[in-house]
């Protein structure tokens, strides 16, 4: 909620989007392609009515992060917004997932607690890494977390960006 009040300060529009297995109440995610389909039909509804002109900033937290990463092309996604990215399960670094960050080629700001299990991706190309104190659930300190959207919105945005306001 922390970002969410930080975009709106900044002008910008935001859609929360709650996962579909978790609407259903399921505890276990569907597969992936599955999360990928959901969320690509809701951005396809919300650039077919008042968003459409405006660029879109991809995000979720933990499975929502790799899911805005992994449909960050065919969604048309001018940067991505991570909270909390999964690099790998728990103990388990050699099951990464690092290849779905490296595959999106537009900016991408990831917001990871300094002592997350699931690990802590390397900054790139395109990506800045912001460590926050705390751990996966981000909750240790949201005034870090909010702050380094605040920083890092501007730049991924650009200076020409319309905004809702």
């Amino acid at each position: 909620m922390a970002v969410t009040e930080v975009a709106l300060e900044e002008n910008v529009s935001v859609a929360l989007v709650e996962q579909p297995y978790r609407v259903a109440g399921r505890r276990a995610p569907a597969p992936a392609r599955q999360l990928d389909a959901a969320w690509i039909a809701v951005v396809e509804h919300l650039r077919a009515a008042e968003l459409g002109a405006l660029p879109l900033i991809a995000g979720g937290r933990s499975l929502g992060a790799r899911v805005a990463c992994r449909t960050a092309g065919e969604t048309g996604a001018a940067a991505v917004l991570c909270l909390a990215f999964p690099v790998h399960p728990p103990g388990r670094p050699e099951t990464s997932r690092l290849a779905e960050l490296e595959a999106v080629r537009v900016p991408v700001l990831v917001v990871q607690g300094e002592q997350d299990p699931f690990g802590m991706p390397p900054a790139g190309e395109r990506r800045q890494v912001a460590q926050v104190p705390g751990d996966h659930s981000l909750r240790t300190d949201v005034h870090a977390v909010a702050a380094a959207v605040q920083a890092w919105l501007p730049e991924a945005l650009g200076p020409e960006t319309p905004r809702v306001g």
